[in-house]
């Protein structure tokens, strides 16, 4: 009896860990947190219920875009390192078992979105759509699929205003906009680091197609973009949306130091570089939302 527990707890278990790969939860995670950081600053009142719909409907709608991605490239992940162990190139569920998955999520994210407002279930519907019908397919195309994959990247942050005030402005337009510039240096650093891989998979993802001076040097310019538009609020013309001076310093100091670490790859040209500066670029999106929550608080 112990044992046939064990063994169903066993498989329980992985069934679990399958559904945390299949959504990539570390990701989905990190998108709630971004759109929660944007409803705390949109908001008039802080409603848990509200919250827990964005959360709930937020990770419903990156696990089923990331589940979609998962089924269209399962033939490519077969081919790289880094993806060839998940669910579906290894067998462990069925491309219908996914397909289920993702449109279930699919529909409880949109049922949660719209009960906040039409508005939110809207955007939650276009990064879905961009993220699974135009970035994924792109990515073996050309490298312009990261500018396309950088809009439904950075819709969360700016879905979190929307659904806290059913409006969309100059506040949610500005909060695109930093998550937007942001995503260039991040993802190209992680293209950078995994690009032999990339390339078993015919995937298209540095700017110049190579690890080179150009790539490094379109890094530097939008990370520049990104630190610009990240303390506009501090200037007063971004509406409800603003920023102290001591809280705009501090999100411009933790900009220079992922500058560095720009100007570092570029000086290098190494994976070793570009890891720090990935890590770096999750430490900004993550620290800078923290401070701009903070800063509207106190």
């Amino acid at each position: 009896m112990k044992s046939a527990v064990g063994t169903l707890n066993k498989s329980w278990a992985l069934v679990f860990s399958d559904f945390k790969e299949l959504t990539k939860v570390r990701l989905a995670v990190s998108v709630v947190f971004s759109s929660i950081a944007g409803y705390f600053l949109g908001a008039y009142q802080i409603e848990l219920f509200s919250v827990i719909l964005l959360a709930f409907g937020g990770y419903c709608m990156v696990g089923a875009s990331n589940a979609y991605n998962q089924i269209i490239e399962k033939d490519l992940d077969a081919l790289m390192k880094r993806t060839r162990n998940r669910p579906l190139p290894a067998g462990r569920i069925t491309v219908s078992m996914a397909l289920v998955t993702a449109i279930t999520m699919t529909i409880l994210g949109l049922v949660s979105l719209y009960l906040l407002n039409p508005k939110t279930a809207l955007f939650g519907a276009i990064s879905i759509f961009l993220y699974t019908s135009v970035y994924t397919p792109l990515k073996t195309i050309t490298p312009l699929s990261v500018f396309v994959g950088a809009i439904p990247g950075a819709i969360p942050f700016m879905l979190g205003w929307v659904a806290a005030t059913n409006s969309f402005g100059i506040e949610p337009g500005t909060l695109f906009m930093i998550q937007f510039f942001w995503q260039f240096p991040h993802f190209w650093a992680l293209g950078w680091m995994l690009d032999d891989d990339y390339k078993r998979g015919g995937f298209k993802m540095l700017p110049t197609g190579s690890k080179d001076t150009g790539t490094a040097l379109q890094i530097i310019l939008y990370t520049i973009w990104m630190i610009v538009i990240s303390i506009m609020p501090v200037f007063g013309f971004t509406g409800r949306l603003l920023l102290s001076v001591p809280a705009a310093i501090i999100v411009f100091m933790m900009g220079l130091g992922m500058l560095f670490f720009a100007f570092k790859l570029y000086e290098n040209r190494d994976n070793t570089s570009a890891r720090k500066l990935m890590l770096a670029s999750v430490s900004y999106i993550t620290l800078m939302q923290v401070v701009f929550v903070i800063d509207k608080f106190i």
